[in-house]
């Protein structure tokens, strides 16, 4: 709860300006002192394990008692074994090249200047998300690689666990020689300061929502700070008229109830009707072993077993990102249909294929506009880890500047640099 005895905009302005002022020591950072920093960070999670899993207990706990999902619940749940692979991939990131100081490209121009345009940090990245404590670690690990503070809103949901993540955090980097103001969490401020946050123009560079669609479209509506929008994921799995049986079970039930919490979790299923009898009967009984509501359609539902549960699908449901064992059913008559469906509900986030017809896979990649598709693999993939980029910030669904997993290189912006020799304009 916020304190209402303090100037809430004093002190998140305060916060801001503090982070831009350690923006410029980790700009010129090297590397070895960056990469050193990051081992401190996953030394000190990993040993102070036990500290940071009482704090999540109680968040957890708390948000159990007042009704969250257990989709939400799964998000905000830490575990000493998660503690560790969050803490291998701030290790990951430290053995990724650095991004800052890359040529993207360059030229000598004919009056003999040299030209060229380099990553540089945009600064001070902001970030606002809820119940996921990991995007604590991961937003501090790549804002550090690419040379920016980092100024994060967490929600209350995970206030507890944040609270003591960023002073792990905080201290790992003092010990490394930088700044602790270059992590800083404000979620002490609630609401309000999250909207002194989003109008920080001037002191945060750029602002990453990351959430539900109410969050992403308050930030992406009301910020002035340039936004990135992320992450909602009505994601579809795609079973074309060749998909194989096992193949086709396999990755609907990964991409559905590998973690069902996540915005790269399968939501809807369209199956070709040229399929449907040969392969929705065992993946839609793989899927209610497990626990999945089906909602489908009159087509889809003759294919399910009997024990399964099976409720009419509405046009709610097409669009729905369920973040819950529910999942969309539909058969369609063709991959144009599919297309169509995909176009018309999906989020530009992730979408997938099951085939053996290379030339149904290039249709369907070719006729999307989504920020990932996978041909033969389940949309769980999606993911700055799985990608190689060490983590990610979020996974962006716009277009400007990036798109998809945005990991180091998406936290850099360019300086063109021109070297001439007394060159003056004629």
């Amino acid at each position: 709860m916020t304190d209402t005895s303090v100037d809430v905009c004093t002190e998140v302005l305060d916060a801001c300006a503090r982070a831009k002022h350690a923006s410029r020591a980790l700009a010129t950072a090297t590397r070895a002192t960056k990469d050193a920093a990051l081992h401190s960070m996953a030394d000190a999670l990993v040993a102070q394990a036990h500290t940071i899993l009482d704090a999540n207990s109680r968040d957890v706990e708390r948000e159990r008692a007042g009704g969250m999902s257990e989709g939400l619940l799964d998000r905000l749940t830490l575990t000493e074994e998660r503690i560790h692979g969050i803490a291998a991939a701030l290790r990951e990131l430290a053995s990724l090249h650095d991004p800052v100081g890359v040529v993207r490209t360059g030229s000598t121009l004919a009056n003999g200047i040299r030209l060229i345009q380099k990553a540089v940090p945009m600064g001070v990245v902001g970030m606002i998300y809820e119940a996921r404590p990991n995007v604590t670690v991961d937003a501090a690990g790549l804002a550090l690689k690419s040379g920016n503070a980092a100024v994060l809103r967490g929600g209350s949901a995970a206030a507890q666990s944040n609270e003591v993540i960023v002073q792990v955090l905080q201290s790992a980097l003092v010990s490394a020689g930088l700044p602790a103001d270059a992590v800083q969490s404000i979620d002490a401020y609630g609401r309000e300061g999250a909207r002194v946050l989003m109008n920080a123009r001037g002191l945060v560079d750029v602002l990453v929502p990351r959430g539900g669609h109410s969050l992403i479209q308050a930030v992406v509506t009301e910020s002035t700070v340039p936004a990135i929008e992320t992450g909602e994921g009505n994601c579809h799995v795609y079973l074309d008229a060749s998909a194989p049986l096992e193949r086709a079970v396999e990755i609907v039930v990964n991409s559905k109830t590998h973690r069902i919490g996540v915005c790269n979790a399968a939501e809807t299923l369209l199956v070709h009707k040229d399929a449907a009898a040969r392969v929705l009967p065992a993946v839609l009984a793989a899927l209610a072993e497990r626990g999945v509501t089906l909602h489908t359609d009159d087509a889809a539902a003759a294919h399910a077993p009997s024990d399964a549960v099976v409720v009419p699908a509405t046009e709610e449901d097409w669009a729905q990102e369920y973040l819950s064992l529910d999942i969309a059913v539909r058969v369609v008559d063709s991959i144009e249909e599919a297309i169509e469906h995909v176009r018309r509900y999906s989020t530009g986030h992730t979408e997938a294929i099951v085939t053996e017809d290379l030339a149904a896979a290039d249709t369907f990649i070719a006729g999307l506009d989504t920020a990932a598709v996978m041909v033969n693999a389940s949309t769980r993939f999606t993911d700055g880890g799985e990608f190689g980029l060490g983590a990610e910030i979020g996974i962006s669904t716009q277009k400007l500047h990036a798109r998809g997993p945005m990991g180091l290189a998406e936290l850099t912006t360019t300086t063109w640099v021109a070297y001439g020799d007394g060159h003056v304009r004629p």
